[in-house]
């Protein structure tokens, strides 16, 4: 019965954050746990529940006992009144027999009704605990899993790292430099295309000037 205690206590008084951290699975572990101690107060039930049964039965036969010990002095009181003194006498030595045996479960008696209370009180705080783990239960379960998720988010920020950031910025960079280079040569390109045009605006008035001085001589002749 001890060894039942014991077991509920070590499973109780447990280090649920070193379990957590063991554990390849702590979801599993926290509800394995809790499954072992209700396994292990439903034995300590029944352990109780053999300590009441046998502190019954010594209630019983001490009772049992008392009874026949003044059935005895009543035989004895009757043999004497009908002078039987030898009745009377083999009467009060059965008495006295039955009353030796309810001396002697006297002592059993209020041990197995201390022991019975001790563990009463032990059941009934083991069972408050197992309520209070289950309601942690759930708790645990859920901050577990936001751990989870809170780490998988790390994980993820950390597998970005400060080179993805830096070659991030780095090809940003050169597409700012290429847009730049783009402007600049769409600008280069727009001031030769005026010229081009000027010149060519140029060689077009000469020919017509050409044109006319030859016109104007035809005219003279």
């Amino acid at each position: 019965m001890a060894g039942i205690f014991a077991r509920i206590t070590d499973i109780v008084k447990a280090n649920i954050n070193d379990l957590l951290d063991k554990a390849e699975d702590p979801e599993k572990m926290i509800k394995q746990m809790v499954i072992e101690m209700e396994e292990a107060v439903n034995k300590a039930t029944t352990a109780v529940g053999s300590a009441l049964a046998n502190e019954k039965h010594l209630e019983r036969q001490l009772a049992e006992k008392r009874r026949l010990a003044d059935e005895w002095h009543e035989r004895a009181v009757k043999a004497v009144n009908a002078g039987r003194d030898d009745l009377a006498r083999r009467a009060l030595e059965k008495k006295n027999a039955f009353a030796r045996a309810a001396a002697d479960l006297e002592p059993a008696l209020a041990e197995a009704k201390k022991t019975s209370e001790t563990l009463r009180a032990q059941l009934d705080q083991l069972k408050a605990k197992l309520d209070e783990a289950r309601v942690r239960q759930g708790t645990l379960i859920a901050r577990h899993q936001a751990a989870k998720a809170k780490k998988t988010i790390a994980q993820s920020i950390s597998g970005i790292g400060d080179g993805a950031f830096a070659n991030f910025e780095k090809y940003e960079q050169k597409v700012l430099k290429a847009e730049a280079e783009a402007e600049a040569f769409t600008e280069l390109a727009g001031e030769t295309t005026s010229v081009d045009e000027e010149f060519k605006k140029l060689e077009a008035g000469s020919e017509i000037e050409q044109e006319l001085a030859l016109l104007k001589a035809a005219a003279q002749k």
